[in-house]
Protein backbone atom coordinates (compact mmCIF):
# COMPACT_ATOMS: atom_id res chain seq x y z
CA UNK A 1 0.00 0.00 0.00
CA UNK A 2 1.38 2.81 -1.13
CA UNK A 3 1.74 5.65 1.32
CA UNK A 4 1.34 10.00 0.38
CA UNK A 5 3.48 12.44 2.09
CA UNK A 6 0.64 13.98 3.48
CA UNK A 7 -0.32 10.17 5.40
CA UNK A 8 3.29 9.76 6.66
CA UNK A 9 2.95 13.30 8.56
CA UNK A 10 -0.88 12.35 9.52
CA UNK A 11 -1.35 12.05 13.71
CA UNK A 12 -4.22 11.69 16.13
CA UNK A 13 -4.05 14.78 16.87
CA UNK A 14 -4.27 16.67 13.41
CA UNK A 15 -6.95 14.44 12.55
CA UNK A 16 -8.65 14.94 15.69
CA UNK A 17 -10.68 12.57 18.38
CA UNK A 18 -13.89 13.74 17.13
CA UNK A 19 -13.94 11.56 13.98
CA UNK A 20 -13.49 8.30 16.34
CA UNK A 21 -15.83 9.48 18.89
CA UNK A 22 -18.16 9.46 16.20
CA UNK A 23 -17.69 6.02 14.21
CA UNK A 24 -17.50 4.42 18.18
CA UNK A 25 -20.39 5.48 19.12
CA UNK A 26 -22.25 3.97 16.77
CA UNK A 27 -20.51 0.99 17.12
CA UNK A 28 -20.89 0.57 20.75
CA UNK A 29 -24.82 0.69 20.07
CA UNK A 30 -24.07 -2.19 17.48
CA UNK A 31 -22.34 -4.55 20.04
CA UNK A 32 -23.93 -3.59 22.85
CA UNK A 33 -27.45 -5.02 21.13
CA UNK A 34 -25.84 -8.20 20.92
CA UNK A 35 -26.01 -8.46 24.88
CA UNK A 36 -28.22 -6.12 26.44
CA UNK A 37 -31.62 -8.44 26.22
CA UNK A 38 -29.69 -11.51 27.65
CA UNK A 39 -30.65 -10.37 31.42
CA UNK A 40 -33.87 -8.67 29.97
CA UNK A 41 -35.23 -12.09 28.70
CA UNK A 42 -37.27 -13.12 31.86
CA UNK A 43 -39.11 -9.50 32.07
CA UNK A 44 -40.27 -9.81 27.81
CA UNK A 45 -41.56 -13.33 28.27
CA UNK A 46 -43.89 -12.31 30.68
CA UNK A 47 -44.75 -9.00 29.21
CA UNK A 48 -45.47 -10.17 25.79
CA UNK A 49 -46.66 -13.53 27.02
CA UNK A 50 -43.90 -15.08 24.42
CA UNK A 51 -42.74 -18.59 24.69
CA UNK A 52 -39.46 -20.31 24.66
CA UNK A 53 -38.73 -19.89 20.97
CA UNK A 54 -40.13 -16.79 20.64
CA UNK A 55 -38.08 -15.27 23.67
CA UNK A 56 -34.58 -17.11 21.61
CA UNK A 57 -35.74 -15.30 18.55
CA UNK A 58 -35.57 -12.26 20.14
CA UNK A 59 -32.31 -12.82 21.02
CA UNK A 60 -30.67 -14.46 18.03
CA UNK A 61 -32.80 -12.72 15.03
CA UNK A 62 -30.64 -10.16 15.62
CA UNK A 63 -27.23 -11.57 15.35
CA UNK A 64 -28.91 -13.68 11.99
CA UNK A 65 -29.53 -10.35 10.19
CA UNK A 66 -25.83 -8.84 11.28
CA UNK A 67 -24.36 -12.03 10.04
CA UNK A 68 -25.81 -12.32 6.95
CA UNK A 69 -25.76 -9.05 5.53
CA UNK A 70 -22.24 -8.17 6.43
CA UNK A 71 -20.81 -9.28 3.01
CA UNK A 72 -23.33 -7.34 1.22
CA UNK A 73 -22.98 -4.70 2.78
CA UNK A 74 -19.19 -4.35 2.82
CA UNK A 75 -19.20 -4.34 -0.94
CA UNK A 76 -21.69 -1.81 -1.15
CA UNK A 77 -19.63 0.41 1.48
CA UNK A 78 -16.72 0.05 -0.60
CA UNK A 79 -18.74 1.11 -4.10
CA UNK A 80 -20.89 4.12 -2.57
CA UNK A 81 -18.28 5.07 -0.23
CA UNK A 82 -18.64 4.43 3.85
CA UNK A 83 -19.79 7.51 5.30
CA UNK A 84 -23.28 7.51 3.27
CA UNK A 85 -23.70 3.66 4.29
CA UNK A 86 -22.84 4.05 7.90
CA UNK A 87 -24.96 6.80 8.38
CA UNK A 88 -27.89 5.05 6.09
CA UNK A 89 -27.38 2.43 8.85
CA UNK A 90 -27.12 4.14 11.82
CA UNK A 91 -30.61 5.89 10.57
CA UNK A 92 -32.23 2.30 10.23
CA UNK A 93 -30.79 0.79 13.66
CA UNK A 94 -31.95 3.63 15.60
CA UNK A 95 -35.41 3.63 13.80
CA UNK A 96 -35.35 -0.29 14.20
CA UNK A 97 -34.53 0.44 18.06
CA UNK A 98 -37.53 2.36 18.81
CA UNK A 99 -40.17 -0.05 16.89
CA UNK A 100 -38.51 -2.76 19.27
CA UNK A 101 -39.54 -0.58 22.44
CA UNK A 102 -42.38 0.19 21.22
CA UNK A 103 -43.75 -3.52 20.49
CA UNK A 104 -46.66 -4.71 21.34
CA UNK A 105 -46.15 -8.62 20.56
CA UNK A 106 -43.05 -10.44 20.37
CA UNK A 107 -43.55 -11.19 16.46
CA UNK A 108 -43.26 -7.65 16.32
CA UNK A 109 -40.11 -7.47 18.71
CA UNK A 110 -38.51 -9.90 16.23
CA UNK A 111 -39.33 -8.20 13.17
CA UNK A 112 -38.15 -4.86 14.75
CA UNK A 113 -34.55 -6.79 16.18
CA UNK A 114 -33.99 -8.59 12.13
CA UNK A 115 -34.29 -4.38 11.17
CA UNK A 116 -31.96 -3.60 13.69
CA UNK A 117 -29.47 -6.65 12.73
CA UNK A 118 -29.49 -4.86 9.14
CA UNK A 119 -28.66 -1.78 10.57
CA UNK A 120 -25.84 -2.85 12.51
CA UNK A 121 -24.52 -4.69 9.19
CA UNK A 122 -24.16 -1.83 7.19
CA UNK A 123 -22.25 0.09 10.25
CA UNK A 124 -19.98 -2.32 10.90
CA UNK A 125 -17.94 -3.00 8.00
CA UNK A 126 -17.94 1.10 6.81
CA UNK A 127 -16.98 1.95 10.66
CA UNK A 128 -13.55 0.50 9.76
CA UNK A 129 -12.92 1.97 6.63
CA UNK A 130 -13.95 4.95 7.65
CA UNK A 131 -10.83 4.98 10.67
CA UNK A 132 -8.85 3.60 8.14
CA UNK A 133 -9.48 6.82 6.02
CA UNK A 134 -9.41 9.47 9.23
CA UNK A 135 -6.06 8.09 10.59
CA UNK A 136 -3.78 6.93 7.82
CA UNK A 137 -0.30 6.30 9.21
CA UNK A 138 -0.31 2.86 10.94
CA UNK A 139 0.59 4.62 14.64
CA UNK A 140 -2.66 6.46 14.84
CA UNK A 141 -4.14 3.79 13.06
CA UNK A 142 -3.44 1.27 15.76
CA UNK A 143 -4.35 3.77 18.52
CA UNK A 144 -7.64 4.11 16.81
CA UNK A 145 -8.11 0.16 15.98
CA UNK A 146 -7.60 -0.15 20.01
CA UNK A 147 -10.35 2.40 21.20
CA UNK A 148 -12.38 0.70 18.51
CA UNK A 149 -11.23 -2.60 20.20
CA UNK A 150 -12.04 -1.29 23.77
CA UNK A 151 -15.81 -0.40 22.62
CA UNK A 152 -16.65 -3.46 21.45
CA UNK A 153 -15.11 -5.29 24.46
CA UNK A 154 -16.63 -2.51 27.09
CA UNK A 155 -20.10 -3.04 24.87
CA UNK A 156 -20.25 -6.81 24.70
CA UNK A 157 -19.27 -6.92 28.49
CA UNK A 158 -21.53 -4.41 29.57
CA UNK A 159 -24.55 -5.57 27.66
CA UNK A 160 -25.97 -7.70 31.09
CA UNK A 161 -24.78 -5.69 33.60
CA UNK A 162 -26.75 -2.31 31.72
CA UNK A 163 -29.29 -4.18 30.49
CA UNK A 164 -29.93 -5.46 34.23
CA UNK A 165 -29.83 -1.72 35.66
CA UNK A 166 -32.34 -0.93 33.05
CA UNK A 167 -34.92 -3.61 33.72
CA UNK A 168 -35.17 -3.19 37.29
CA UNK A 169 -35.01 0.80 37.06
CA UNK A 170 -37.26 1.26 34.10
CA UNK A 171 -38.53 -2.00 32.31
CA UNK A 172 -37.18 -4.31 29.78
CA UNK A 173 -38.65 -1.61 27.00
CA UNK A 174 -35.49 1.15 27.77
CA UNK A 175 -32.98 -1.69 26.74
CA UNK A 176 -33.90 -0.32 23.31
CA UNK A 177 -35.27 3.07 23.69
CA UNK A 178 -31.59 3.96 25.03
CA UNK A 179 -30.32 3.61 21.61
CA UNK A 180 -32.44 6.51 20.33
CA UNK A 181 -30.35 9.77 21.96
CA UNK A 182 -27.23 8.10 21.32
CA UNK A 183 -28.11 7.32 17.57
CA UNK A 184 -29.09 11.00 16.91
CA UNK A 185 -25.75 11.94 18.21
CA UNK A 186 -24.17 9.72 16.59
CA UNK A 187 -25.56 10.75 13.39
CA UNK A 188 -24.88 14.79 13.89
CA UNK A 189 -21.33 13.84 14.67
CA UNK A 190 -20.41 11.91 11.83
CA UNK A 191 -22.07 13.91 9.04
CA UNK A 192 -20.29 16.66 10.90
CA UNK A 193 -17.07 15.59 11.97
CA UNK A 194 -16.16 12.46 9.48
CA UNK A 195 -14.30 12.43 6.40
CA UNK A 196 -15.55 10.52 3.71
CA UNK A 197 -13.44 8.06 1.66
CA UNK A 198 -14.42 8.33 -1.99
CA UNK A 199 -15.72 5.13 -3.08
CA UNK A 200 -13.99 2.78 -5.63
CA UNK A 201 -14.03 4.45 -8.94
CA UNK A 202 -14.74 1.83 -12.06
CA UNK A 203 -16.58 -0.82 -10.12
CA UNK A 204 -19.85 -2.26 -11.44
CA UNK A 205 -22.82 -2.39 -9.84
CA UNK A 206 -24.30 -4.60 -7.44
CA UNK A 207 -23.88 -8.05 -8.20
CA UNK A 208 -27.31 -9.27 -7.29
CA UNK A 209 -27.16 -13.29 -7.83
CA UNK A 210 -23.89 -12.96 -5.88
CA UNK A 211 -25.16 -11.15 -2.44
CA UNK A 212 -28.15 -13.60 -2.66
CA UNK A 213 -26.62 -16.56 -2.52
CA UNK A 214 -24.03 -14.99 0.29
CA UNK A 215 -26.86 -14.51 2.42
CA UNK A 216 -28.11 -17.38 2.12
CA UNK A 217 -25.16 -19.40 2.89
CA UNK A 218 -24.36 -17.06 6.11
CA UNK A 219 -28.20 -17.49 7.37
CA UNK A 220 -28.58 -20.80 6.63
CA UNK A 221 -25.23 -21.67 8.77
CA UNK A 222 -26.27 -19.27 11.17
CA UNK A 223 -30.04 -20.05 11.40
CA UNK A 224 -29.70 -23.93 11.90
CA UNK A 225 -26.59 -22.91 14.32
CA UNK A 226 -29.43 -21.05 16.30
CA UNK A 227 -31.62 -23.39 16.61
CA UNK A 228 -29.78 -26.23 17.24
CA UNK A 229 -29.23 -25.66 21.24
CA UNK A 230 -32.91 -25.71 21.31
CA UNK A 231 -34.36 -28.49 18.21
CA UNK A 232 -31.20 -30.44 17.91
CA UNK A 233 -28.86 -31.34 15.39
CA UNK A 234 -31.73 -33.97 13.41
CA UNK A 235 -34.42 -31.29 13.34
CA UNK A 236 -35.70 -30.38 9.70
CA UNK A 237 -35.36 -26.63 10.58
CA UNK A 238 -31.62 -27.24 10.82
CA UNK A 239 -30.83 -29.78 8.82
CA UNK A 240 -32.56 -27.79 6.56
CA UNK A 241 -30.30 -24.33 7.44
CA UNK A 242 -27.30 -26.82 6.88
CA UNK A 243 -28.35 -27.90 3.47
CA UNK A 244 -29.17 -24.09 2.60
CA UNK A 245 -25.33 -23.57 3.39
CA UNK A 246 -23.84 -26.26 1.80
CA UNK A 247 -25.91 -25.56 -1.31
CA UNK A 248 -25.26 -21.73 -1.31
CA UNK A 249 -21.46 -21.74 -0.32
CA UNK A 250 -20.19 -23.24 -3.79
CA UNK A 251 -22.87 -21.41 -5.96
CA UNK A 252 -21.44 -17.72 -4.01
CA UNK A 253 -17.66 -19.35 -4.18
CA UNK A 254 -18.44 -20.09 -8.07
CA UNK A 255 -20.69 -16.44 -8.52
CA UNK A 256 -17.70 -14.56 -6.93
CA UNK A 257 -14.82 -15.88 -9.35
CA UNK A 258 -16.82 -14.84 -12.54
CA UNK A 259 -17.83 -11.56 -11.21
CA UNK A 260 -15.94 -8.66 -12.70
CA UNK A 261 -16.49 -6.70 -9.38
CA UNK A 262 -17.13 -9.39 -6.65
CA UNK A 263 -19.06 -8.92 -3.08
CA UNK A 264 -16.01 -10.37 -1.48
CA UNK A 265 -12.72 -10.87 -3.22
CA UNK A 266 -11.46 -13.90 -3.02
CA UNK A 267 -8.13 -12.58 -3.33
CA UNK A 268 -7.98 -11.27 -0.14
CA UNK A 269 -7.45 -14.85 1.35
CA UNK A 270 -4.44 -15.54 -0.90
CA UNK A 271 -2.35 -13.91 2.06
CA UNK A 272 -2.01 -15.94 4.96
CA UNK A 273 -2.18 -13.61 7.37
CA UNK A 274 -5.61 -12.51 6.60
CA UNK A 275 -7.25 -16.30 6.07
CA UNK A 276 -5.30 -16.55 9.73
CA UNK A 277 -6.80 -13.00 11.53
CA UNK A 278 -10.37 -14.86 9.96
CA UNK A 279 -10.25 -18.00 11.65
CA UNK A 280 -8.95 -16.76 15.38
CA UNK A 281 -12.11 -14.11 15.00
CA UNK A 282 -13.90 -17.21 14.96
CA UNK A 283 -12.36 -18.76 18.14
CA UNK A 284 -12.43 -15.08 19.91
CA UNK A 285 -16.15 -14.87 19.59
CA UNK A 286 -16.86 -18.69 19.85
CA UNK A 287 -15.21 -18.87 23.37
CA UNK A 288 -16.20 -14.64 24.89
CA UNK A 289 -19.81 -14.69 23.76
CA UNK A 290 -20.90 -18.06 24.03
CA UNK A 291 -19.35 -16.78 27.66
CA UNK A 292 -21.52 -14.19 27.98
CA UNK A 293 -24.74 -15.82 26.97
CA UNK A 294 -24.14 -18.73 29.49
CA UNK A 295 -23.08 -16.31 32.67
CA UNK A 296 -26.06 -14.40 33.33
CA UNK A 297 -28.17 -17.57 33.01
CA UNK A 298 -26.02 -19.20 35.94
CA UNK A 299 -25.75 -16.46 38.01
CA UNK A 300 -29.74 -16.40 37.91
CA UNK A 301 -30.71 -20.17 38.23
CA UNK A 302 -27.56 -21.49 40.30
CA UNK A 303 -26.67 -18.38 42.63
CA UNK A 304 -30.46 -17.24 42.26
CA UNK A 305 -29.39 -13.44 41.57
CA UNK A 306 -31.87 -10.67 40.51
CA UNK A 307 -31.51 -9.11 37.42
CA UNK A 308 -30.20 -6.24 38.74
CA UNK A 309 -27.43 -8.12 40.95
CA UNK A 310 -26.30 -10.18 37.72
CA UNK A 311 -25.73 -7.37 35.90
CA UNK A 312 -23.04 -5.73 38.70
CA UNK A 313 -22.08 -9.35 39.36
CA UNK A 314 -20.43 -9.28 35.91
CA UNK A 315 -18.70 -5.69 35.85
CA UNK A 316 -15.13 -7.33 36.41
CA UNK A 317 -15.54 -8.77 33.24
CA UNK A 318 -16.94 -5.48 31.44
CA UNK A 319 -14.36 -3.15 32.57
CA UNK A 320 -11.12 -4.93 32.26
CA UNK A 321 -11.46 -4.18 28.07
CA UNK A 322 -11.06 -0.25 29.49
CA UNK A 323 -7.44 -0.81 30.59
CA UNK A 324 -6.50 -3.56 28.11
CA UNK A 325 -7.51 -2.43 24.86
CA UNK A 326 -6.40 0.96 25.14
CA UNK A 327 -2.71 -1.16 25.95
CA UNK A 328 -2.97 -3.32 23.34
CA UNK A 329 -3.23 -0.39 20.59
CA UNK A 330 -0.09 1.43 22.45
CA UNK A 331 1.59 -2.11 22.16
CA UNK A 332 0.49 -2.75 18.50
CA UNK A 333 1.55 0.59 17.26
CA UNK A 334 5.29 -0.05 18.06
CA UNK A 335 5.43 -3.97 17.72
CA UNK A 336 2.53 -5.01 15.30
CA UNK A 337 -0.28 -6.60 16.51
CA UNK A 338 0.95 -10.66 17.09
CA UNK A 339 2.33 -9.76 20.51
CA UNK A 340 -0.96 -7.83 21.97
CA UNK A 341 -2.77 -11.22 19.96
CA UNK A 342 -0.87 -13.88 21.02
CA UNK A 343 -0.31 -12.55 24.68
CA UNK A 344 -4.32 -11.76 24.94
CA UNK A 345 -5.78 -15.34 23.75
CA UNK A 346 -3.44 -17.26 26.20
CA UNK A 347 -5.17 -14.36 29.22
CA UNK A 348 -8.60 -14.87 27.90
CA UNK A 349 -8.02 -19.04 27.80
CA UNK A 350 -6.61 -18.98 31.13
CA UNK A 351 -10.20 -16.98 32.27
CA UNK A 352 -12.19 -19.30 29.97
CA UNK A 353 -10.72 -22.14 31.55
CA UNK A 354 -11.02 -20.89 35.28
CA UNK A 355 -14.85 -20.76 35.22
CA UNK A 356 -14.24 -24.81 35.46
CA UNK A 357 -14.12 -23.48 39.52
CA UNK A 358 -18.41 -22.77 39.26
CA UNK A 359 -20.66 -24.90 40.91
CA UNK A 360 -24.08 -24.38 42.74
CA UNK A 361 -21.93 -23.80 46.10
CA UNK A 362 -19.19 -21.86 44.74
CA UNK A 363 -18.41 -18.66 46.37
CA UNK A 364 -18.84 -15.36 44.08
CA UNK A 365 -15.53 -13.95 44.71
CA UNK A 366 -13.55 -17.45 43.28
CA UNK A 367 -14.83 -16.32 40.26
CA UNK A 368 -13.79 -12.46 40.34
CA UNK A 369 -10.28 -14.08 38.85
CA UNK A 370 -11.76 -15.69 35.94
CA UNK A 371 -14.11 -12.90 34.79
CA UNK A 372 -11.02 -10.16 35.36
CA UNK A 373 -8.71 -12.52 33.09
CA UNK A 374 -11.59 -13.53 30.09
CA UNK A 375 -12.08 -9.75 30.14
CA UNK A 376 -8.90 -8.33 29.84
CA UNK A 377 -7.68 -11.10 27.73
CA UNK A 378 -10.66 -10.29 24.94
CA UNK A 379 -10.11 -6.41 25.54
CA UNK A 380 -6.30 -7.19 24.87
CA UNK A 381 -6.55 -9.03 21.58
CA UNK A 382 -9.93 -7.30 20.03
CA UNK A 383 -7.74 -4.07 18.78
CA UNK A 384 -4.76 -5.99 17.43
CA UNK A 385 -6.91 -8.45 15.38
CA UNK A 386 -8.46 -5.81 13.95
CA UNK A 387 -5.05 -4.29 12.72
CA UNK A 388 -4.10 -7.44 11.91
CA UNK A 389 -6.86 -8.35 9.06
CA UNK A 390 -7.04 -4.75 7.96
CA UNK A 391 -3.29 -4.11 7.62
CA UNK A 392 -3.24 -7.63 5.44
CA UNK A 393 -5.94 -5.66 2.94
CA UNK A 394 -5.87 -3.28 0.33
CA UNK A 395 -6.80 0.08 1.50
CA UNK A 396 -9.65 0.19 -1.50
CA UNK A 397 -10.99 -3.27 -0.11
CA UNK A 398 -11.09 -2.25 3.42
CA UNK A 399 -14.90 -2.57 3.56
CA UNK A 400 -14.94 -6.05 2.28
CA UNK A 401 -12.23 -7.23 4.63
CA UNK A 402 -13.96 -5.53 7.66
CA UNK A 403 -16.90 -7.06 6.19
CA UNK A 404 -14.59 -10.44 6.47
CA UNK A 405 -13.29 -10.09 10.40
CA UNK A 406 -16.77 -8.93 11.81
CA UNK A 407 -18.73 -11.74 9.60
CA UNK A 408 -16.47 -14.55 11.32
CA UNK A 409 -16.76 -12.95 14.24
CA UNK A 410 -20.54 -12.79 14.24
CA UNK A 411 -20.71 -16.71 13.24
CA UNK A 412 -18.31 -17.83 15.56
CA UNK A 413 -21.10 -16.32 18.04
CA UNK A 414 -23.57 -18.16 16.73
CA UNK A 415 -21.52 -20.91 17.27
CA UNK A 416 -20.83 -20.14 20.82
CA UNK A 417 -24.27 -19.21 21.16
CA UNK A 418 -25.56 -22.57 19.67
CA UNK A 419 -22.80 -24.58 21.83
CA UNK A 420 -24.07 -23.45 25.33
CA UNK A 421 -27.81 -24.18 24.01
CA UNK A 422 -26.83 -27.72 22.99
CA UNK A 423 -24.50 -28.38 26.19
CA UNK A 424 -26.76 -27.21 29.31
CA UNK A 425 -29.88 -29.17 27.57
CA UNK A 426 -27.93 -32.11 27.29
CA UNK A 427 -25.99 -32.35 30.85
CA UNK A 428 -27.85 -29.23 32.85
CA UNK A 429 -26.21 -25.95 33.44
CA UNK A 430 -23.62 -26.49 35.38
CA UNK A 431 -22.14 -29.55 33.21
CA UNK A 432 -23.18 -27.46 30.46
CA UNK A 433 -21.53 -24.41 31.22
CA UNK A 434 -18.18 -26.35 32.30
CA UNK A 435 -18.21 -28.00 28.51
CA UNK A 436 -18.53 -25.15 27.29
CA UNK A 437 -15.18 -22.90 28.87
CA UNK A 438 -13.40 -26.21 27.65
CA UNK A 439 -13.89 -26.05 24.39
CA UNK A 440 -13.49 -21.77 24.14
CA UNK A 441 -10.93 -22.00 26.07
CA UNK A 442 -8.69 -24.48 24.40
CA UNK A 443 -10.23 -22.14 21.07
CA UNK A 444 -8.27 -19.66 22.66
CA UNK A 445 -5.66 -21.15 23.22
CA UNK A 446 -5.19 -22.80 19.59
CA UNK A 447 -5.50 -19.10 17.74
CA UNK A 448 -3.09 -18.00 20.28
CA UNK A 449 -0.77 -20.87 18.30
CA UNK A 450 -1.91 -19.43 15.35
CA UNK A 451 -0.78 -16.21 15.77
CA UNK A 452 2.80 -16.97 16.88
CA UNK A 453 2.70 -18.86 13.58
CA UNK A 454 1.38 -16.70 11.18
CA UNK A 455 0.46 -13.27 11.91
CA UNK A 456 4.46 -12.54 12.49
CA UNK A 457 5.84 -9.99 9.94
Amino acid sequence: MTVTMRERNASPTKTGRLPLAAVCLGYFLVILDVTVVTVAISAIGTDLRAGLTALQWVVDGYTLAFAGLLLFCGGLGDRLGGKPVFLAGLVVFTAASAGCGLAPSAGVLIGARLVQGAGAAAMVPASLALLRNAYPDRGSRARAFGVWGMVAGIAAGAGPVLGGVLVFTAGWRWVFFVNIPFGVLGFLLTMRYVPAPSPVRGRAGPDVPAQLTGALCVGGLTCALVEAGARGWTSPVVLGGLGLFVLALPAFLLLETRSRAPMLPLTLFGGRRFRASAVIGVLLNLGFYGLLFVVPLYFQRVQHLSPLMTGLAMLPMAMMPLISSPLSGRIAARTGPHPPMAIGLVIGGAGLLGWLLAGPDTSYWTLVAPMTLSGFGTGLTMPAATSAIMEAAPAELGGAASAVFNAARQTGSAIGVALVGTLVAGGGLVAGLHADVIVGGLGFLAAAALTVVTIRP
